[in-house]
């Protein structure tokens, strides 16, 4: 082969390797979504309360001071679930907070923190979802006191509680904190319960992490330094893989499953991660009981 030839016929096959890379990467990896899906605790909120609950198939029930907000299915079922979804009203959801409608969803939903993940994680979020097994169960409406039914009040909500867009590094801090605030921030959700929140559902920006009342009602830890400070790495790494803390004592309730279903299942890079970013906050004092 002339060395002309030789040369273009390598290109095309770099152009072919290209094509396929961007390909694939267009259309998500089911397997590391299904580690997202673990990181950001999706079946906890969408997977019924009882045993032999469907995975995914909706139905837990929130409490909050609005009323009960329950989980949709969000398996792939054409009816019951988002099987007609299209990766663009995925990405519209957990992006802008929108139903493939137009209309509002409800903060609940935790979109103020979802908006945040990045395009790839949420691509192979949608890969994963679409390899569940599609269930028939309707997702149940949620029970809401009057005013706070109407969807187009949420409107007057993102206006003053949300800000749409992908995460992007916090400058001064190292690529493993950066890495540890993507996950808390983003993927993770923690502020959603670990942030405590004004008469209008909005997080008090103020005391970020912490703690106080989560959306039931009940008590939530303080994450920042003004709590962790006296607990070693080790210390947090044992919490959050075996929800036993340097006292002796079991976390409970919604922060068991937490740790059941999401930070034990997070690779040790990841942990490390999270763990190096709490650090990085600046410690605010438990609000007083």
């Amino acid at each position: 082969m002339r060395p002309k030839a030789k040369a273009l016929g390598q290109a095309a096959l770099a152009v072919v390797l290209c094509a396929a890379l961007v390909n694939a990467f267009a259309q998500g990896d089911p397997k590391r979504g299904e580690y997202l899906a673990k990181v950001g605790g999706c079946a906890g909120c969408h997977t019924e309360e009882k045993k032999d609950a469907v995975p995914f198939a909706g139905g837990r029930a929130l409490k909050s001071p609005f009323g009960t907000f329950y989980g949709p299915n969000i398996t792939p079922h054409p009816q019951a679930g988002i099987g007609r979804w299209t990766e663009a009203d995925f990405f519209r959801a957990m992006r802008e907070g929108d139903r493939p409608d137009g209309k509002n969803y409800f903060p609940a939903f935790p979109y103020p923190s979802f908006t945040k993940i990045v395009d790839r994680d949420l691509r192979d979020l949608w890969a994963f979802l679409r390899t569940l097994p599609p269930s028939a169960r309707v997702s149940q409406e949620h029970d809401l006191r009057f005013p706070f039914g109407w969807r187009f009040l949420v409107t007057f909500w993102k206006w003053f509680f949300f800000t749409p867009g992908p995460f992007t590094n916090l400058p001064g801090l190292s690529d493993i904190a950066n890495r540890g605030a993507y996950l808390v921030q983003a993927l993770g959700h923690c502020s959603e319960c670990h942030t405590p929140r004004n008469f209008l559902g909005g997080p008090k920006t103020s005391r970020f992490l912490a703690g106080g009342k989560g959306p039931d009602g009940k008590d939530v830890a303080n994450l920042t330094p003004a709590r962790l400070k006296k607990w070693s790495d080790k210390d947090l790494q044992d919490l959050l893989t075996t929800g036993i803390d340097p006292e002796g004592d079991v976390v409970a309730e919604m922060m068991g499953e937490v740790v059941r279903n999401t930070t034990s299942q997070l690779m040790p890079a990841d942990l490390n991660a999270l763990i190096a970013y709490l650090r990085t906050l600046p410690p605010i004092p438990s609000e007083k009981k």
